[in-house]
């Protein structure tokens, strides 16, 4: 094995031990918190810390997800340990920052680190899968960071984040969109879907994923780019349709932590 592969699996391990001690230090106020069954949820694209003033801002990005009091947070565009990011972990320093526990799936190698998913959660974590997503040759891997959590009512479910392939051609976003819906059903709980899909809601892609999953915002809210957002390519979704309830959706308006609005959702689990 090669120092620069050990190192890199040394900082994920070391990266695994800090979520883990956020939960034994969050866990105890979650277990005595509001009993039901009702989640905030936000998705963000968080451009690898970098903000539309052209500088590095992880306080920025922490404040705005502070605002929306999320419970569970699906960050897409995450680095870990990669030399442009500073050598931070960045799902650990926004957990930090937030007070929420951090989890980073690895979608690929790059620049010294990793490149992929983040969920930070104030939930309960069980388990954590990180499923990768089918790509071809000149395309950037890509993965679905799998998070069952507990909620304070008890009920047990599944928190997916992912981001697809952005290029022009869908091929790659179709293929990964019938891998999600191949997860989902080996689904044994009620799930939620979170991230950047890089496909408007009448794209091959989207229309694949909604016979399966339903979008929380009928209204299809644009939400790239965050300065007068014209397209939506960022969701929130639920599986199986009539276990959840949508509370409220909103698109925040925040245009200079990321090139992505933040998408809020207040989801509730109903039924059995």
């Amino acid at each position: 094995m090669s120092n620069i592969k050990s190192t890199r699996i040394n900082d994920y391990l070391s990266s695994m031990k800090n979520a883990l001690l956020f939960l034994m230090t969050f866990t105890p106020a979650l277990l005595f918190g509001q009993e039901n069954a009702r989640v905030h949820v936000l998705s963000y694209n968080i451009l690898h810390g970098a903000t539309m003033k052209g500088d590095f801002d992880l306080d920025l990005i922490a404040e705005a997800i502070k605002k929306t009091d999320a419970d569970l947070v699906a960050l897409q565009e995450v680095d870990f340990k990669t030399k442009r990011a500073k050598n931070m972990d960045l799902a650990t320093e926004l957990g930090y920052r937030l007070k929420m526990a951090p989890v980073f799936g690895e979608a690929m190698p790059y620049d010294g680190g990793s490149y992929g998913e983040g969920v930070l959660t104030k939930m309960v974590i069980l388990a954590m899968t990180n499923h990768p997503l089918p790509y071809t040759e000149g395309h950037e891997p890509r993965a679905a960071l799998e998070v069952l959590v507990r909620l304070s009512s008890g009920d047990t479910i599944s928190f997916i984040g992912t981001h697809l392939d952005h290029t022009r051609d869908p091929a790659n976003r179709v293929a990964q969109v019938k891998a999600l819906i191949e997860i989902t059903k080996r689904l044994k709980y009620p799930a939620i879907l979170a991230g950047d899909l890089n496909a408007t809601p009448e794209s091959e892609a989207i229309q694949l994923l909604t016979r399966y999953w339903k979008p929380s915002d009928p209204k299809q809210m644009p939400t790239f780019p965050s300065k007068g957002p014209k397209v939506k390519i960022d969701y929130i979704m639920t599986y199986p349709p009539q276990r959840w309830q949508v509370v409220e959706t909103k698109v925040i308006d925040e245009q200079v932590a990321s090139d992505h609005c933040p998408y809020f959702a207040v989801l509730e689990l109903v039924g059995k």
